[in-house]
């Protein structure tokens, strides 16, 4: 992957690293910089709507009061941007990179976390979602790219099947990893699957402590580039993995996951509104562990992290799922109204928050803490009348953009291979055609179908230049780059499943606009409503550290500013 990287970096800047101190405190921080640590938190579909919401008080919820008095005091104490846009797509893996890197696929070259590279070859042999392994040559055909539970050794188990302990990157079995014919077919880990630096390597390198907690093994890409140790202490149980009991385990609120809270749904996490909150309470207890000077498992002793966080999923499954014999989440109307389980989700989130924030106070820490709560994305549509899937539970809503050119699509892209992967579709269409040189026909038969596919905005050519760089191979294009991106109509969802009610990944409000708090207990009370992006967080961090936030690749090739109106 170097050779991509120095295409990127027209210009390399070489600046050398900050040496951080034993209390992981920056030596050349600006005196009146009282930042020691950052807590970097995404709560996975929240927007700046529900932060609104629940801290203000909505007529019909939990008597017109405010309902997430932890978030609320943050807020209090801190800046709040109602106008914060995730990475386009709102896809988990570009909005985690986006917040670690600075960066957005066109330098980053994270689109999705299923998506396709032109110059890589597919895996030895098939990952557990179904994508075939096959040859590599020295002029690879192309491949799906999966950084998702498929690379797991055993996406079943809680610890992604590693051979001992409870995961992290040993539950990644590298023969399911993509290869690089450059690269003498050496796998691409997650961490060299991105091109460009993180806030973790940066911060490592000067010699802080950094920890993170997440959802797949795949997501240690936040370590990249390097060996995977730019992260000291990565966490990762597998969300989707076969449910079991937790014994100890007790939620913020108090639900105890032994045994099992709801034993009817235990094919993944993601399937129950209870199941779920346990599962990120094993994320919950990493992070008060680190707080404590502790393994995020609390086995052994550890500097506190300089920069440690981890993803919430519980308001994501709270927002989307429906779930048979227990009820549907969401949304009641348009003004964001939650229904009685995504308050729940939002309860328990702040809950947990409220956690960790005590914990610092007891430990001393919480003057000296930057604490930020943002999103990777947000979830579409909030108005449940929008709602419309295609081609929805019974296949009678139309097709989707990529099953109306399924021939013109790689074979582990293409919705007419009955053992594959499929094609990356949610509520956005990215197609990477077999040969770029039937853009022109694939388009014609999209406009063709609009109606059929829901279609609302259609991107190729020089219009998908605007976002990124222009499809193709080096030195000319980029191999990752879609050849069409389809945005589709408000409230339409690919999905043929009865299971959801709203996804994410697409380029609409409801999509991209997220919560942002930065906020320390020195600082005022403050809103911002001008526009700001979650790939502005990266520099920040660096920036509340004493550290030069240059030091980010991405920031130099995309001119990434700081986040306006902070206080340190």
């Amino acid at each position: 992957m170097k050779s991509l990287l120095t295409w990127f970096l027209a210009v390399a800047v070489t600046i050398a690293p900050l040496q951080l101190s034993a209390a992981n405190k920056p030596k050349s921080a600006p005196q009146h910089n009282i930042i020691q640590r950052v807590l970097l938190v995404s709560v996975d579909g929240m927007h700046s709507l529900d932060l609104v919401n629940c801290a203000n008080g909505i007529a019909g919820v939990n008597n017109g009061a405010p309902y997430c008095p932890n978030l609320a005091g943050l807020r209090a104490t801190g800046t709040t941007y109602l106008n914060a846009t995730t990475s386009k797509p709102s896809d988990s893996f570009p909005g985690l990179m986006a917040l670690v890197t600075g960066g957005s696929p066109r330098s980053v070259g994270a689109f999705y976390d299923v998506a396709y590279d032109r110059s890589l070859a597919p895996p030895k042999v098939t990952t557990g979602n179904g994508l075939a392994g096959g040859s590599c040559g020295s002029n690879p055909p192309g491949t799906t790219t999966e950084f998702d539970e498929g690379i797991d050794i055993d996406q079943t188990q809680l610890n992604g099947g590693a051979p001992s302990g409870d995961g992290g990157i040993n539950s990644i079995d590298a023969d399911r990893l993509e290869r690089d014919p450059k690269q003498s077919c050496a796998p691409v880990y997650p961490w060299n699957f991105v091109r460009t630096n993180t806030i973790f390597g940066v911060i490592h390198g000067a010699g802080g402590y950094t920890a993170w907690s997440d959802k797949h093994p795949s997501y240690s890409a936040v370590s990249g580039p390097g060996n995977g140790t730019n992260i000291d202490d990565y966490y990762s149980p597998e969300i989707n993995s076969t449910v079991i009991a937790l014994p100890g385990i007790v939620t913020p609120l108090g639900l105890a996951c032994n045994p099992i809270p709801d034993p009817s749904q235990t094919s993944a996490w993601t399937a129950s509104f209870l199941n779920i909150q346990c599962y990120d309470t094993l994320k919950v207890n990493a992070i008060l562990n680190e707080i404590d000077g502790k393994t995020h498992n609390g086995q052994g002793n550890a500097p506190v992290p300089t920069l440690f966080g981890m993803n919430f999923q519980a308001v994501s499954v709270g927002q989307k799922l429906i779930e048979k014999n227990f009820g549907s989440g969401g949304y009641e109307d348009a003004a964001g109204t939650p229904t009685a389980e995504l308050l729940a989700e939002i309860q328990f989130v702040d809950a947990a928050i409220g956690e960790w924030v005590t914990e610092l106070q007891n430990q001393g820490l919480l003057d000296t803490t930057l604490i930020i709560i943002t999103a990777k994305h947000g979830q579409s549509p909030v108005d449940p009348n929008r709602f419309f899937p295609i081609p929805g539970p019974g296949g009678n809503n139309g097709e989707s953009p990529a099953n109306l050119i399924a021939n013109l699509l790689p074979f582990s892209e293409s919705p007419l291979n009955p053992n594959g992967i499929g094609p990356t579709e949610d509520d956005v269409s990215l197609l990477w055609l077999t040969s770029s040189s039937q853009t022109s026909n694939a388009v014609s038969i999209l406009e063709a179908n609009a109606a059929q596919a829901g279609l609302g905005e259609i991107f190729y050519g020089p219009s998908i230049t605007t976002m990124f760089n222009a499809p193709g191979l080096p030195p000319k294009g980029d191999p990752r780059t879609p050849d069409i991106l389809i945005t589709p109509n408000y409230g339409v969802v690919y999905t043929g499943s009865s299971k959801k009610l709203a996804e994410h990944g697409g380029f609409s409000h409801d999509d991209t606009n997220v919560i942002m708090v930065l906020s320390n207990p020195s600082f005022q009370t403050s809103a911002v409503n001008a526009p700001v992006q979650t790939l502005q967080v990266a520099p920040t961090v660096l920036k509340a550290l004493g550290l030069d936030p240059n030091q980010l690749q991405s920031v130099q090739i995309e001119g990434t500013p700081v986040l306006p109106a902070t206080q340190f």
